[in-house]
């Protein structure tokens, strides 16, 4: 049973599928720094300095009763919050990776796995006289220039 076991984790979709978990996870990181450090501020403050992640509804106060000016106050007041300020970044964080998984690996992809068009090569207008080797309609059964009968079997 543990040889089997053993098969099973060394079979290359396993590990290629373990590698992306990692990766993501670590690309998953860079894009919440990306959203929280670089985008959300700028953003913030078009919308008259606001900050995403204190947005909260309190749904029973804490020890101390609020209003509470952040998260973190509301948090360390013990109060039930319901954070929808939280779950708009993580909607952006989801977003940006999304583009970026798709403009950068799955169209790329796409394309290099797409069937190059070969052009289809033109059919044939024009068959050579066996005779007097010049160029006359595919469908001639007679050459217009040595007026040979022209057979199926005489022709190229």
């Amino acid at each position: 049973m543990l040889k089997d076991f053993k098969a099973f984790i060394m079979k290359g979709n396993v590990v290629d599928m373990a590698v992306g978990i990692i990766i993501g996870v670590a690309f998953s990181s860079i894009v919440s720094s990306l959203v929280k450090d670089i985008i959300m501020p700028p953003v913030g403050l078009t919308l008259s300095k606001i900050d995403f992640s204190n947005f909260v509804i309190v749904l029973k106060q804490g020890a101390t009763p609020g209003p509470y000016a952040s998260l973190a106050v509301a948090q360390a007041a013990g109060a039930v919050t319901l954070n929808y300020g939280l779950f708009i970044n993580t909607v952006i964080n989801f977003l940006i990776i999304a583009l970026v998984v798709f403009f950068f690996i799955v169209r790329p992809i796409a394309r290099m796995e797409a069937p190059q068009k070969v052009a289809a090569p033109a059919a044939l207008t024009t068959k050579e006289c066996f005779f007097c080797y010049t160029n006359i309609p595919i469908k001639a059964t007679r050459c217009p220039n040595c007026t040979s009968l022209l057979t199926g079997n005489q022709t190229k």
